[in-house]
């Protein structure tokens, strides 16, 4: 190996394992370098004099793993063609991992037996430990090997979806790199770009179905290991959604039906209107009516970047050194390339205390809206950190997206240059799709995680065909006013590009119940900007010390699932398009 690991000595069973002072150490790790220190760990006598020292280790043990871990998939995702990154990234992925979640179940379950025996963990750790009990309840040996083979299946649908590209008048480009060309003023390149974006999916369909049928096949049976009928009953448990259940997202569903649906529908027959145009086809949904030509928010990756850190710094001055940082340390990929992973995200580097942003930035609108979400998930990764042990640093995602999707409305008020993005007629239009975008958002958000819901307790989820016509049958329930006229092949390729029910199984709710509560940051910050500020931070630094509705509340907010509450909160949003409409308008 590359990097020698340090074995633990053969000390006695009381001595805590020695470990590495670098992530590197573990860069080349097999699990049979790395079990030696769980069985340390395991070994060592607990009690309440030792257990804040067995905590801290067991804590810079993960922090050390995740860490090489992390740096192992960031380094495939930038490049999956290249078969010695997919191979260190499976390494971790389908062989450590799951090994590492079965010691970790052994571990906490010694912290459980030490609170049964009337010695309560340190303070500070009390849904930590409401987690681990989850973990010991749920957790199946045989299991293990399951999750190994998702790894791997997951880690095949990047591969698949990284390598798509298109040859547009001559010159290959990948899907993301479309998008400029669905905010043409000329319709018929609009179409052009959609059709190929579709075609790019649509002819790996069958290759990707038959990958998701493995999937649903293989989460329906970790579910039955663990006793539950079915992997959404399962998930909830894995997820720790303590707060909520799946009959609190079917009224949620039903909630976005009623109140966002319509104002969905709105915002398509005005721009049907503005258009000119007989029925709003798919390819007519980017392009702003009333700003013809796309936006450039930026030509440059360096002129991106800095600007971000100039709005960031405007929304408080921590965050702009923070921001500052991670452009300085080289933790941000940011453009669009052939073999690079599609999508976004903000990675978190444990051990060091610092994350890492990956995107596929084309210069349109969108890389804004996206740069600023993901550093949302930076500074709460930031401002966890200082919490003693990783455990508590972990948060629920409702908590995570809280903090990335009111972060791109804090930003707002600065995205007008000198210090932002847009002159002040542009910032306008690029507020406009951005509060349009919300509203649709929502639709697609409860689409999605209807869909999944479908997928994993109707019986019908491990067949292709039955799946392609539920999400189109679904989709029509929260998208109405678009006209996919001889597009049902396309309409149903939708959600192959929809990484999350591939990759992160009921990960989509989460963006919902975040951008509800993102709402109301907002709009309590545009009453008192600093104090709204000052809550999301003292929100951030909280990590998953506290139940999820306590961190929305300590953010300004509350869990929304009703259509009561959602209709004031929609009803907010279209008052600020209707102001953003007028030529005159002032800022977000």
């Amino acid at each position: 190996m590359a990097s020698p690991i340090p074995s633990p000595p053969p000390h006695p069973p009381s001595s805590l394992p020695e470990l590495p002072g670098s992530p590197a150490a573990f860069a080349d790790a097999t699990w049979d370098d790395l079990l030696p220190f769980y069985e340390t760990l395991a070994a060592t006598p607990l009690s309440a004099q030792s257990v804040d020292l067995w905590l801290a280790t067991w804590s810079r043990l993960e922090e050390l793993i995740d860490e090489a871990a992390t740096l192992a998939s960031i380094a495939y995702t930038c490049d999956t063609g290249d078969a010695a990154k997919e191979a260190a990234h499976l390494r971790f992925a389908s062989e450590i991992a799951p090994k590492q979640g079965e010691q970790n179940v052994r571990l906490a379950r010694r912290l459980l037996a030490l609170d049964r025996a009337g010695t309560p963990p340190p303070a500070g750790l009390e849904t930590v430990i409401r987690r681990f009990r989850t973990d010991d309840e749920i957790f199946r040996e045989a299991n293990v090997p399951l999750f190994a083979e998702l790894s791997e299946l997951e880690t095949d649908y990047d591969r698949i979806t990284g390598g798509l590209t298109v040859v547009w008048d001559g010159v290959t480009k990948t899907v993301p790199q479309l998008q400029p060309y669905l905010k043409s003023p000329i319709r018929g390149v609009r179409e052009r770009a959609f059709r190929m974006g579709a075609d790019a999916y649509l002819h790996e369909r069958d290759g990707l179905a038959e990958l998701f049928d493995r999937m649903v096949e293989t989460r329906q049976r970790v579910a039955r290991n663990a006793g539950f009928a079915n992997y959404q009953e399962y998930v909830f448990r894995a997820k720790y959604r303590f707060d909520y259940s799946p009959d609190d997202c079917a009224r949620f569903h039903r909630a976005v039906e009623e109140a966002v649906v319509p104002a969905a529908g709105r915002l398509f027959e005005w721009r049907r209107r503005r258009l000119g145009v007989e029925s709003l086809r798919p390819w007519d949904l980017l392009i702003n009516p009333e700003h013809p030509e796309p936006l450039v928010p930026f030509r440059q990756t360096a002129e991106f970047v800095d600007r971000a850190r100039r709005i960031f710094a405007r929304v408080d001055p921590e965050f702009g050194v923070q921001f500052r940082t991670m452009a300085d340390l080289r933790l941000l990929d940011l453009e669009s390339r052939p073999g690079k992973a599609p999508g976004g995200y903000c990675a978190t580097l444990p051990f060091r205390g610092l994350p890492f942003v990956f995107m596929n930035a084309v210069g349109v609108p969108d890389d804004v809206n996206t740069l600023v979400h993901e550093a949302g998930h930076c500074f709460h990764a930031i401002l966890a950190h200082d919490l003693p042990v990783i455990f508590q640093r972990s948060t629920g995602m409702e908590a995570a997206e809280l903090a990335s999707m009111s972060m791109e409305l804090l930003a707002a008020p600065f995205l007008v240059r000198p210090d932002g993005y847009y002159p002040p007629d542009d910032v306008r239009h690029a507020w406009l799709e951005h509060f349009e975008d919300i509203i649709t958002s929502l639709a697609h958000i409860a689409c999605v995680d209807a869909f999944q819901s479908w997928i994993y307790t109707s019986g019908e989820g491990g067949d292709r065909d039955a799946r392609d016509a539920a999400w189109i049958r679904i989709r029509s329930r929260f998208e109405r006013g678009v006209d996919w006229t001889g597009l049902e092949r396309e309409r149903a390729a939708r959600w192959y590009r929809q990484s999350h029910i591939f990759t992160a199984p009921f990960y989509y709710i989460e963006y919902g119940l975040a951008q509800l509560g993102a709402l109301q940051i907002w709009r309590d910050s545009r009453a008192d900007y600093a104090a709204a500020v000052a809550r999301y931070k003292a929100a951030l630094r909280l990590g998953g010390t506290r139940p999820l509705p306590e961190i929305y509340a300590a953010a300004g907010a509350r869990l929304v699932f009703d259509a009561a509450p959602m209709h004031e909160l929609i009803a907010l949003v279209e008052r600020a398009i209707d102001e953003l409409r007028q030529p005159n308008a002032a800022g977000a």
